[in-house]
């Protein structure tokens, strides 16, 4: 009696924030990049929004762990089970007679070193890939997107995700020139709760400081009427007294808190672009600058990288999912994407 093989394709966005998985061209999970994890037992306890709910509210027999940092595996305990629980949770956690043959697609940061390809490596094959394979986030992007990454042309992709901004020019199905900077949305989160303590004396949690950026997170100081959004009310302890405190933030706040961390990943593609070759050079002038990642999302950030960089800045749709899409895509044509690393 023959047994067929179950065979199982995943394309896996693996982001310092948040985890995206895609299976047959669809969306079967969307969820932030972190585990719970019993302290006695070491067994896990949560995986993604469960776990998030634990962030910063555990007792001390429980402690929540973010397995990327800096867009890379930090962890490779917690990074194992969180792969090895996100495939549980898209297969509904059913058990199968026989463990299914999978075949895997993983963006990675184009800044890993050797032995953080290793540890995405590793991690992926003890959750139970059999085939792997690897391709670099701005790659992924900029398939996503839609460009068409293997024309004679250059492409410009900046993707500004949790852990790293990546910055790449394409052309050929190949990275001309790049630059991974561990400048991005988490640093901009610090910036805040930076920013909270120091104007106005309240402690604010990681996750106080992402509401804060998500309501009011804006580049500009001076945004169209219709764009403006409302201030936000946070409720926090005063650091001096210990007593409850509340404060109003607006956005003008927010940009001249964040201007640092804006100005270096200004900095970084200036930087690209000049080590550009002039013909790929011309194109991007042509045909402006895309960018994606959670931190596109901020407002103004296309038109104040435009009227500093002095080219068009386009904001992709749905830039979030910009990655995890151009994974999808790889799946689907690994026999034929030179771009991808086994």
């Amino acid at each position: 009696m023959a047994f067929s093989l179950i065979r199982q394709e995943l394309a896996i966005d693996l982001g310092t924030a948040n985890t995206v998985i895609f299976q047959n061209d669809k969306i079967v999970l969307d969820e932030p990049s972190i585990v719970a994890i019993d302290n006695k037992s070491g067994k896990m306890v949560a995986v993604g929004k469960y776990a998030q709910m634990m962030d910063e509210k555990t007792n001390p027999n429980i402690y929540t762990v973010r397995p990327l940092r800096d867009g890379v595996i930090a962890d490779f305990n917690a990074a194992e089970m969180m792969i090895t629980g996100f495939i549980k949770m898209v297969n509904g956690n059913r058990t199968h007679l026989f463990t299914p043959s999978l075949k895997m697609v993983v963006g990675i940061s184009k800044g890993s070193t050797p032995v953080e390809v290793r540890a995405v490596r590793d991690s992926c094959e003890h959750a139970g890939a059999h085939d792997l394979f690897l391709i670099h986030e701005p790659m992924a992007s900029a398939i996503g997107i839609g460009l068409d990454v293997e024309a004679p042309k250059g492409n410009m992709v900046v993707d500004i995700g949790g852990g790293t901004t990546e910055i790449a020019v394409i052309s050929l199905g190949g990275i001309v020139e790049s630059e991974s900077v561990r400048t991005a949305g988490n640093e901009i989160t610090r910036d805040i709760q930076e920013y909270m303590a120091v104007q106005h004396n309240i402690r604010t949690g990681f996750k106080t400081a992402e509401r804060i950026k998500f309501h009011v997170g804006s580049v500009l100081t001076e945004l169209p009427a219709d764009e403006e959004p409302v201030p936000i009310v946070i409720h926090g302890k005063n650091i001096v007294t210990s007593h409850p405190a509340e404060t109003e933030i607006t956005y003008q706040e927010i940009a001249l808190c964040i201007d640092k961390s804006i100005a270096k990943i200004e900095s970084s593609i200036l930087h690209v672009l000049e080590k550009t070759p002039p013909e790929l050079y011309s194109d991007i002038v042509e045909n402006g600058i895309w960018l994606a990642g959670g931190g596109s999302l901020l407002r103004g950030i296309a038109q104040r990288f435009t009227d500093r960089v002095n080219i068009q800045f386009h904001v992709a749709e749905d830039p979030l999912k910009a990655v995890a899409r151009g994974t999808c895509t790889a799946l689907k044509n690994t026999d034929n994407c030179a771009y991808l690393m086994r």
